[in-house]
């Protein structure tokens, strides 16, 4: 995972925000640190860390961590053990914090209540954020904080996350406080009962006494329903316009990730030119110059030039997820799922599979069912991780003409959205076929999860987020993709062909050989030398086949401009059949090797990541081998 280049020095605070999930807790850690903040993960595990830093008024800087989401301090998943470890000082390089600010949505206290009195025990100086109360006004609640102080005996802040303004008092607080002597604001005592049943058992039960006791003091102690998303919620979770609203929502996202990357990619697309031909005419070492044109500005340009279609991709899931609408997808998700015995608890690490499956798989560990972990696990990677994305681009974009259907529907969008509900279909039909060997015992369990209120995203979130997307991809680019290039540009430029050859060089070479070779075993599902070669390194990162194939093609080339015209040599080298086998290759392939190390870890063995491969392997070379044998049939080939 990337991180931004911003240090943070022990010797400054470190403060912790705590909170139920969907309780405004990142809006208000994205208030508080802006841009100045780091992605990366906890030490020794893949659950996400989000760290920043917040400089005072009074010249004083704090480290501010975003804790993952949590329920209660009794951890039942990974989540909240990373999150008790983090509070409780056992975190591995992480000191304990120095006071934790424990974020309420005013819209839940009933709920969000339990875990500020679990956090008051803990004792860390504590103090409680009120968040959302503009939308609990909306409501009809009215809160009184000062009241609210005096029953948890801590202090009570408010803030709005949704408004450039709304930290404000969170931060004069943390300007006026004497970080000197935070040991005054200690209230508690536990240190190590966190996961003592006994303990655990006692302490709920005192706590919801409390909190009932609380709400009526306050007389909050009626339920105020949330009237627009109850409206809301009656179209967009009907048992029938429900799952059509969610199919027309997608079939819009992919749409959109043709039509409005063209004005970037073509920008992207006319910056390589230029380097390339500056390179060209300035640069007389015909080895460096191949290096720099054929090798690394081929193989690197021929992947950033698709990062316009992934930021787009992302900013439409970051918007549902702001909203409030992803978990409803997965909850319509669930009703179709739950027929092929897949657990209603497999549907988040699901999702996550699509920006990467890495992340999914390790959400897998809130999963106790060991079957439903297992069959999650298998079936994460067949969904289209982001990955996958240059390479659909480049195909569809090189074989799929530019042209308007229906209603005006672009068939470059319909072909990548078939593509993605061709790895969902194919997901269901592998779980489909594991429940039939499952014995009854381990049937799935019922999804349960919480449904926010719906709320506008706010823009300064999203652009937060999707910068950090954009440091992830180009961090990959900079990174393995950039030493792949360089060592596939090594191997197909050495050794040297023989006097008299007449072919291109690069079939003479390491690659061309090894090409050569593969190409016995890929020419019935329609794949040349190529392409078998650029799906060695392809397996170290799913984009590198997109580089690989650029510069393949450029070093194969005699022309000076082949950096720059990758797609219109494959349309015009590779037959159409080829092309759709090479699509239905990449809906169902082998995972790149860092998702098989994941999935060692997580399994404790290479019986899963063994099993993971060859069904894989098998899938990808049936669908490609009956795709191409179709086409063909047709005369596409």
């Amino acid at each position: 995972m990337s991180e931004s280049t911003i240090h943070f020095f022990p010797s400054e605070p470190l403060v912790a925000l705590l909170g139920n999930p969907n309780c405004g807790k990142t809006a208000l850690f994205n208030l508080l640190t802006g841009s100045r903040q780091k992605v990366a993960n906890y030490s020794g595990v893949t659950v996400e860390r989000k760290e920043g830093r917040l400089s005072l008024e009074s010249g004083k800087n704090i480290r501010i961590l975003d804790l993952p989401g949590a329920y209660s301090l009794y951890p039942r998943s990974l989540d909240e053990r990373v999150t008790c470890n983090v509070l409780l000082g056992r975190a591995e390089g992480e000191k304990r914090p120095d006071l934790v600010l424990c974020i309420l949505s005013a819209m839940n206290l009933r709920r969000n209540l339990r875990l500020a009195l679990a956090a008051k025990r803990l004792g860390l100086p504590c103090v409680v954020v009120l968040n959302m109360l503009d939308i609990a006004k909306r409501q009809g609640l009215q809160i009184d904080t000062a009241a609210l102080s005096t029953e948890l005996g801590l202090p009570v802040l408010t803030s709005v996350g949704i408004k450039s303004d709304g930290a404000d008092e969170v931060k004069a607080f943390l300007s006026q406080l004497d970080w000197r002597n935070l040991n005054a604001m200690r209230t508690g005592t536990e240190d190590a009962t966190l996961e003592n049943v006994a303990s655990h058992i006692a302490h709920a039960e005192s706590d919801n006494i409390q909190v009932q006791k609380i709400l009526q003091t306050l007389n909050l102690d009626r339920i105020v329903p949330d009237e627009l998303s109850d409206r809301l919620d009656a179209v967009l979770l009907h048992p029938v316009l429900g799952p059509i609203i969610l199919v027309g929502l997608l079939f819009c996202i992919f749409q959109a990730v043709f039509s409005w990357a063209a004005l970037p990619m073509d920008l992207i697309k006319t910056s390589i030119e230029y380097f390339g031909a500056q390179i060209g005419e300035h640069i007389s070492n015909v080895w460096l110059r191949s290096l720099l044109i054929n090798g690394i500005l081929a193989g690197l340009g021929g992947v950033v030039i698709f990062l316009p279609q992934i930021l787009i991709l992302f900013f439409f899931i970051l918007l549902l997820e702001e909203s409030g609408y992803l978990p409803r997808a997965a909850y319509l998700l669930d009703r179709v799922m739950g027929s092929v015995g897949l657990s209603g608890r497999s549907f988040i690490p699901l999702l996550s599979s699509f920006a990467c499956a890495i992340p999914g798989i390790m959400a897998t560990r809130s999963i106790s069912n060991s079957r439903d972990r297992m069959v999650t696990i298998l079936i994460a990677p067949m969904m289209t991780c982001s990955a996958r994305l240059p390479v659909y681009a480049l195909l569809i974009s090189a074989f799929i003409p530019e042209k308007k259907l229906w209603a005006g529907v672009d068939l470059q969008g319909l072909v990548l959205f078939s593509l993605y509900l061709a790895g969902i279909l194919g997901a269901m039909i592998v779980a489909w076929i594991l429940k039939r060997f499952t014995s009854e015992q381990f049937r799935m369990n019922a999804l349960m999860m919480e449904l926010p209120s719906y709320h506008l995203p706010r823009i300064g979130n999203l652009a937060i987020s999707l910068w950090q997307r954009a440091e992830i991809f180009l961090h990959r680019v900079g990174g393995i993709i950039l030493v792949m290039t360089i060592a596939l540009w090594v191997l197909s430029s050495f050794p040297f062909p023989p006097e008299g050859a007449t072919g291109s060089p690069i079939q003479y070479s390491f690659a061309g050989m090894m090409g050569q070779a593969l190409a016995h075993v890929f020419s019935p599902i329609g794949f040349n030398w190529q392409i078998s070669i650029a799906l060695v390194p392809g397996m170290a990162a799913r984009e590198v086949v997109v580089s690989s194939l650029a510069t393949v093609y450029a070093l194969a080339s005699s022309s000076a401009d082949a950096a720059d015209a990758l797609i219109p040599l494959i349309s015009s080298s590779w037959s159409l059949a080829t092309a759709l086998s090479l699509l239905a290759w990449f809906v169902f392939a082998p995972q790149c090797l860092s998702t098989i190390a994941a999935v060692k870890r997580e399994t404790g063995g290479w019986r899963i990541p063994v099993i993971m491969l060859s069904y894989l392997f098998v899938l990808a070379y049936i669908a490609s081998f009956i795709t191409y044998r179709i086409a063909i049939f047709f005369g596409l080939g």
